[in-house]
Order: structure tokens, then C-alpha cells, then sequence
């Protein structure tokens, strides 16, 4: 461990941390090398801590959520890896939703359906964490995070907490400010009307049928890949380029959604990856089309 790295330890020993640990352990595709330094705080108080000792010792700093649409490189991640899961506290006052941004949006959807409060239905099985889902402007079955956030609590680049309205977070189709200012999302605001139980039961028992039947959800992926090009679909495109059930590894276009890339057999990031950059060149020779990945892709290159 280097001395840097020692001294950090050292400023943080009332938090959990773990040095040099797989984020194939955390990652939803069961990839990715180790993080350097891997912080798993349980409060806003222990996120600060770590951001200014962080800064201290000139450590870079990744954030990561559920890690279910991400790919982290087999060579890792420097420096300090800060995991929000811990931070998963959900509240319901009246109409209004508080998730931190470790919940599960499917649980923060359940939260809503219990308080029959309505607009969450289509997150019902979205297995991302909210402050994810709020990064990513995440949606499915053409609802999306932005139809239903009010505002989000961040951290900002030099440490201070603040409240950014929807509007302010500048959403359009998976993306947020949030990928380019440099804050962190601490937690995220719904203000949903008034519903129905059984009927909103009803929409989220029927979306979650939906992904089950067409989605391969028995083994490890990232998700959706790729975002949807305007004009067309991902997987009728991946499958009429013949790359269905197509192989690099052990990454496999699955059999049962094309726009989905799982894990059979041991695979690595560096299958992953060499598996979309194949299937970029393939829809983009047959098709000239570009495909742009939907999953965060971070780590060391080298």
C-alpha cells in the first residue's frame, strides 16, 4: 500500500474501507478489477469526510451506485471508490418521497405504492440505486426519473451540500448535469399525486412481468447497453445484423434480448467490452448507425 493511500486509512478509521477489493463483488455483471481504496460511508457527514481528505491527499474520486449499468475495467480504479449503498434510508411524508442515494429505486417504488402515491410504477424493476438513476436520468417503459423528481441533494465539487431543483439538473435522455459538474447526489425528492393501491400494484406487477418474459434477467449484465438511436431499436438492429447469441469469451449478445450483453461463462470487462466495441462496428458497417453505450464504463485503461 503506498504511504498516500496508508495516510488516508489513517484520516478515515471511523468509516468502512477496504483496500485493493474487487468491484467485481458489487458490479451487477460480476466484473472489474479492484479499487485502489473503497469507501462505503453511512451518512452525509462521512461522504464530506472522505471528499476533503480525499482533495488532502490528492486521491481521485469515483463514485459508484448499485453498479447495475456499469462496467468497470479489469485493470481497476485509482485512488478512492466511494460506494452509496449504505446510505439507503427512505422516507414518505404525505405526497412526498425522500430517497438517499443508496436506496433502490425498485424499493423507493415500493415505498410509493405502499403510500398509494402514483408516477413510479414504470422504476418497479430498474435495479439501480436512485442517486444513479438521477445521474443516468434512468427510465423504462416510457416513464423517466425527470416525469417525477422534484429536486436532489448534492454534494458539490468543494464540499457543500446543496439542493438542485429538476429543472436545474438539466435532464434529457440518460443524462443529468450531474455526469459533467462533478457533485455527488446525496438524495432525491418525488412529489407524487395521490393513486390508487391495486391499480398501481396492477401497472408495476404488469411492467415487471414485461421485463421478466423479455428480458435475461437469470444472468449477470449491465442492462441496456447501448442508448436507442433515433429512428430504431436496438436489438431488432443487433438481431437483424445476425449478432444475436454472438460470443467474445464469456460475454454473449443474449439469446433473449438482443440489446443486452450477459455474462455465461466467467466473463471479464475486457470481453465486455471488445463484445460492444464488435457490435458498434457490425450495426455501423451494415447499417451506418451509431450505437452509443448507455452503460458508464470506468477504470483504468492500462
Amino acid at each position: 500500500m503506498s504511504s498516500q493511500n496508508q495516510a488516508f486509512l489513517e484520516a478515515n478509521q471511523t468509516i468502512n474501507i477496504k483496500v485493493n477489493e474487487p468491484l467485481s463483488h458489487y458490479t451487477f455483471t460480476k466484473t472489474g478489477g479492484p479499487a485502489d481504496v473503497l469507501a462505503l460511508p453511512s451518512s452525509v457527514a462521512e461522504v464530506q469526510q472522505l471528499v476533503t481528505t480525499a482533495h488532502q491527499f490528492e486521491l481521485p474520486i469515483t463514485i459508484i451506485g448499485n453498479a447495475s449499468n456499469l462496467i468497470v475495467r479489469d485493470a481497476g480504479i485509482a485512488g478512492l471508490v466511494i460506494i452509496l449503498t449504505a446510505m439507503n434510508q427512505i422516507t414518505v411524508d404525505q405526497h412526498v418521497i425522500v430517497a438517499q442515494a443508496g436506496a433502490e429505486i425498485i424499493q423507493t417504488a415500493e415505498a410509493a405504492y405502499q403510500a398509494s402515491l402514483t408516477g413510479l410504477e414504470f422504476a418497479a424493476g430498474i435495479p439501480g440505486s436512485v442517486g444513479g438513476a438521477v445521474f443516468m436520468n434512468a427510465g423504462a417503459y416510457e416513464g423517466e426519473i425527470s416525469d417525477v423528481l422534484t429536486s436532489a441533494e448534492v454534494l458539490t465539487p468543494d464540499n457543500q451540500v446543496i439542493t438542485m431543483t429538476a429543472a436545474e439538473l438539466e435532464f434529457s435522455y440518460r443524462h443529468s448535469l450531474i455526469q459533467e459538474n462533478g457533485s455527488i447526489v446525496l438524495a432525491a425528492r418525488f412529489d407524487l399525486p395521490n393513486g390508487v393501491a391495486p391499480s398501481i400494484r396492477e401497472k408495476m406487477d404488469e411492467l415487471n412481468a414485461k421485463r421478466a418474459a423479455k428480458q435475461p434477467l437469470e444472468y449477470p449484465s449491465c442492462g441496456s447497453v447501448f442508448k436507442r438511436p433515433k429512428g430504431y431499436y436496438v436489438g431488432p438492429l443487433i438481431q437483424e445484423a445476425g449478432l444475436q447469441g454472438y460470443q467474445i469469451g464469456g460475454a454473449q449478445v443474449s439469446q433473449k434480448h438482443a440489446g443486452f450483453i450477459v455474462n455465461i461463462d466467467g466473463a471479464t470487462a475486457t470481453d465486455y467490452l471488445t463484445l460492444i466495441a464488435h457490435i458498434q462496428a457490425v450495426i455501423w458497417e451494415q447499417f451506418e448507425v451509431r450505437l452509443e453505450p448507455e452503460v458508464r464504463i470506468i477504470g483504468r485503461t492500462v
